[in-house]
């Protein structure tokens, strides 16, 4: 694969993650410490700086056969064919088995619901995950069934055609009725498992939002994501002064409204179909808890 960088100034590493949506940051760093990553002849390093028009010359790597137990747990499926499936997460749900949540994860359920048709691309542990959302966002995530399926999903992904619409409620009122937040996002200073709007060793983040409803103390807000961050609504609303209600990292840090952690949604998903290209929109209706949370404030 030859990928040819945009940009100068930017990691060896962080390049590679970006241009090949594929590969996350640690399986880029990986190709690099193996020397796998050619430029110009020469093996790159992670953290050789590089030139815009540079050419950077890989293969991604294998497949690698992993034992990850299929579960029967069910999953609300809003679309499904040969090539994609397209879920409504639940609140609380992981997307795939890490430290602390092996089992019960959405890969778990897939594996079971799916049989042997998932992509590996994106290697151990991540059978068909594109792209996901936290464990206490609730809604949608389109998921590959075969490699095909899965490299036009990332590249989607990168030229920003796949668009995902959420929706949140803030705390405050906010006075205007729409507008972008452009404020690029890294890993917090002071504390890495958080992400923070920094201009060092950060990405270029983009969401727009929209006032959907205003009530006393609170807003509920229309955000669409022209990239997609790590916590980047969750980051970006809160560095406005407007943080998700509930949300224990970036917001107020103590339950309100009756929830604990982050209200947000993942309600609607577009992307062009890998096999014909046609517009698919999906769509799914707010969660129980988010409803709730409106008839209070209503």
């Amino acid at each position: 694969m030859l990928l040819t960088l945009d940009k100068s100034g930017e990691r060896a590493d962080a390049a590679l993650a970006r241009l090949c949506p594929a590969l996350t940051r640690s399986a880029a760093q990986k190709l690099l410490e193996q020397g796998a990553v050619l430029c110009g002849g020469r093996a790159l390093k992670k953290n050789d700086k590089l030139q815009a028009g540079d050419v950077l010359e890989f293969e991604l790597p294998d497949v690698q056969e992993v034992s990850i137990e299929a579960e029967d747990i069910p999953l609300d499926v809003v679309y499904e064919d040969d090539d994609v499936i397209v879920i409504n997460k639940p609140k609380g749900m992981v997307v795939h088995p890490a430290a602390g949540h092996w089992s019960g994860t959405l890969v778990n359920a897939l594996m079971h619901h799916c049989k042997a048709s998932l992509s590996g691309i994106n290697g151990e542990l991540r059978p068909g995950i594109v792209h996901r959302i936290d464990m206490d966002t609730s809604g949608l995530l389109i998921v590959a069934k075969n490699d095909f399926a899965h490299q036009s999903l990332a590249e989607q992904l990168q030229d920003h055609s796949l668009a995902r619409t959420y929706e949140c409620i803030v705390c405050g009122k906010i006075k205007d009725d729409e507008g972008t937040i452009d404020a690029p996002i890294g890993r917090h200073p002071a504390d890495r498992k958080k992400m923070a709007v920094t201009e060092k060793n950060s990405r270029n983040a983009v969401t727009h939002w929209q006032v959907l409803e205003r009530f006393d103390r609170y807003t509920r807000v229309q955000c669409k994501l022209e990239t997609g961050r790590t916590h980047q609504i969750r980051v970006h609303l809160s560095w406005r002064n407007h943080p998700i209600v509930g949300d224990m990292v970036y917001g107020h840090k103590k339950p309100e409204l009756g929830l604990d952690s982050q209200c947000l949604h993942a309600k609607e998903l577009t992307f062009r179909h890998p096999r014909t290209g046609e517009a698919v929109t999906v769509s799914c209706p707010l969660p129980e808890y988010f409803e709730e949370v409106l008839k209070k404030l209503r």
